[in-house]
């Protein structure tokens, strides 16, 4: 039926077509059997492909009628936006009382209510709700006498949702509860549902990092199959893993990660050859011995798809027993590796690579810190007073800057946006916050690591076999086009005709460097981009700037690590037929499809309990003063960062000393009476007005 469908929606969209009955279709696209045609064309509503006109039953395409589909993208203030699925563009406005009952993230059909017009969006109302995304939410359980309601915690789900007391399955009152909703809400009636259990206690300290973890869905705890799985992996490597294996046990191999990591999946070793050339191995842990396809562990780890880690805790995608032991790269016991042995010259060109399965045994874990010292201010550590060692970290950092030069040349784009380091005792309580540096010996690895990424997924893709790539498609240049007035406004001048390199964005990057607007244009051009992702096809990376590129350095914590190991390992041991080239093509597909999903989960996570702790931290400074400086200007405020990267928000209404107005080409806010100009960039003092733990919300207000 797939081409009837195709027949009657390209019938419909002509343009002097008015609205048909189903015999006038049947009749335009010669297909009279009118029972599986209704059917067709009720599915075809459902897919907002098509609408039926109130009046004489007579159908249409959404366009015609001012209606459109899209997906509902709510906002904590009550109001939402409808992403149209043909005009990704232009989004339609839903205020509260149109909303007719759909959810975040719906999929709805769109009345237009009011066109856009001078810079506004066009207004709409909800007529039909064509497919639910919510099934579940999180909220606080408020208790009446035989009934009760849960109030949601997120304030982009705008109603209560009702409880009959027989589905209150243990809640008290105050408790946050997950709630299954058994009947979404309507004109005139609230969602019903029943509490599938209870999140937290209403007096848990730590409640609103709970619901953080519930509203996201991260799984905590390994069920009873991978429990049982894991009772027959050995604690360390038994002598027949390694028969088939280079043994690389004589080689230097060392880590460097962070002090208090313990998930080590990457080493190196590292020479300096007689010709100039380099010879850099990056080692990586073999999970893939441990973790095999579709096993329980394997299936508990593609539901995960990456570890998620919170500041003091994690939540990992494998269990502790690998990930923290057997496949961990601890120093001075036997670990096997897949790795990576690269020949580089001295412009930092890969000359040739080859990839071995390996038995390794590392000889130091270093920190990037005590790295760091040493290579920086030659401050030498226990571990670093060996000579060796001293000669192995100088020739790293010889060759990253070398690895990175050349990066740079071709056009790899560098966005340094201050990270947060926040501090926390065993109390869950927040001690300190500061940025965190991005010092030599975390850039020597991440050098190390891009080289061996795109090493493999260029070395498998001329192999033709199906693998998990890392991509960054090109910037529409549409939306580039959007950034123009911005950058003239701020006197840079870019000209964009199709498709802009990245070296273009590389060059303008360089020059903000250090500039107070630095941080505005440089969110703008991240804003134009696509986001990161994983795919089955090789798209290239364009902020990187590498037409090949996959990631292959981190299989403890990331499933397409884990996944195209596995592929390579099989092509070693020439395990590849074409029966297993075939399904290998749906498994890639459907690992590059879960791992985008939940590495957006992840990032949520990690963004949210940063926010909810740095409001913790704040509370106790409640009426002070600080030295602020203007990162970001909008229509509803001035957002005003602290020196150790804590935001907040200065709200037009609480600057009693005119009416400020936002203007969105210069990003500045002006007092209409007195013209009173704030700008990015500028020094304010502030006074903290208001913390909400809940909303992970900090209010300031600029001190007189």
């Amino acid at each position: 039926m797939e081409e009837i469908k195709n027949k009657i929606y390209a019938y419909l969209s002509q343009k002097d077509v008015p609205p048909q009955n189903i015999q006038q279709i049947m009749t335009q696209i010669g297909y009279f059997d009118q029972k599986p045609l209704t059917k067709l064309l009720g599915e075809m509503m459902n897919e907002g492909l098509i609408v039926k006109t109130n009046k004489k039953e007579k159908y249409s395409i959404p366009k015609k009628l001012s209606m459109a589909v899209g997906i509902l993208l709510m906002n904590q203030k009550e109001f939402g936006f409808v992403r149209q699925e043909l005009d990704a563009q232009n989004d339609i406005f839903i205020s509260k009382k149109n909303l007719g009952g759909a959810y975040d993230k719906d999929k709805v059909l769109v009345l237009i209510t009011q066109q856009a017009d001078r810079g506004y969006k066009a207004e709409g109302k909800i007529i039909q709700v064509l497919e639910r995304n919510t099934q579940t939410l999180i909220g606080r359980y408020q208790k009446e006498k035989k009934f009760g309601f849960v109030i949601p915690s997120s304030r982009k789900f705008t109603s209560d949702i009702f409880i009959p007391g027989k589905y209150e399955n243990g809640a008290k009152n105050g408790d946050i509860v997950e709630v299954q909703i058994t009947e979404y809400p309507k004109k005139d009636k609230n969602a019903e549902g029943k509490v599938k259990k209870v999140v937290a206690l209403k007096d848990d300290e730590d409640i609103y990092f709970k619901i953080i973890l519930a509203e996201n869905k991260i799984r905590q705890k390994f069920g009873s199959k991978v429990e049982k799985a894991l009772e027959i992996i050995p604690d360390s490597v038994e002598p027949y893993m390694a028969k088939d294996r280079e043994d690389l046990r004589d080689e230097f191999v060392f880590t460097i990660d962070g002090f208090d990591a313990k998930d080590l999946d990457d080493a190196i070793t590292i020479k300096k050859l007689d010709n100039g050339n380099y010879k850099l191995y990056v080692h990586i842990a073999d999970v893939s011995e441990y973790v095999t396809e579709n096993s329980a562990i394997d299936k508990e780890a593609f539901k995960r798809a990456t570890s998620v880690y919170l500041i003091n805790v994690v939540y990992p995608m494998l269990p502790e027993k690998l990930s923290n032991g057997v496949c961990s790269l601890h120093p001075h016991v036997d670990r096997l590796a897949l790795s990576c042995i690269m020949n580089i010259n001295p412009e930092g060109k890969i000359l040739n690579s080859e990839v071995k399965k390996t038995l390794i045994n590392s000889s130091a874990r270093l920190t990037y810190d005590e790295v760091s010292d040493y290579l920086e201010n030659g401050d030498e550590k226990v571990l670093i007073k060996s000579e060796k060692l001293r000669e192995i970290l100088t020739i790293s950092q010889e060759l990253a800057k070398i690895l990175r030069n050349a990066r740079m040349q071709n056009g790899s784009m560098d966005f340094d946006f201050p990270e947060s380091l926040i501090e926390m005792n065993e109390y869950n309580q927040v001690t300190n916050i500061s940025i965190e540096e991005r010092r030599i010996a975390n850039k020597i690895i991440e050098e190390f690591m891009l080289a061996a990424n795109k090493t493999i997924a260029e070395k498998y893709f001329h192999l033709d076999l199906p693998f998990v790539y890392r991509v960054h498609e090109k910037p529409d240049p549409e939306k580039l086009q959007k950034l123009l007035p911005v950058l003239q406004s701020f006197g840079y001048d870019m000209k964009i005709k199709g498709e802009v390199n990245s070296k273009q964005l590389q060059e303008l990057l360089s020059k903000l460097e250090g500039k107070k607007e630095q941080r505005l244009i440089s969110t703008l051009i991240l804003r134009s981009m696509s986001k990161a992702r994983y795919s089955e096809l090789c798209l290239g990376h364009y902020s990187l700037a590498f037409k090949y590129y996959c990631h292959f350095t981190s299989p403890i914590r990331r499933y397409p690590d884990l996944q195209i190991h596995r592929i390579i390992k099989e092509f070693i041991d020439g395990k590849i037929d074409k029966k297993r080239k075939a399904s290998l093509i749906e498994t890639v597909k459907k690992s590059a499809e879960q791992s985008s999903i939940m590495e957006l989960v992840a990032d949520n996570t990690e963004n949210d309990v940063d926010d909810l702790r740095k409001a913790q931290y704040m509370k106790k400074y409640v009426g002070d003063v600080f030295d602020g400086t203007i990162s970001s200007i909008t229509n509803f405020g001035l957002f005003v960062a602290l020196s150790n990267t804590v935001e907040g928000l200065v709200r037009y209404e609480s600057m009693m000393d005119d009416h400020y107005e936002f203007d969105d080409i210069n990003y500045t806010a002006t007092g209409k009476r007195t013209g009173k100009v704030y700008q990015i960039g500028d020094s304010l003092k502030v006074r903290l007005a208001r913390v909400s733990q809940e909303l992970r919300q900090i209010d300031f207000e600029i001190e007189k």
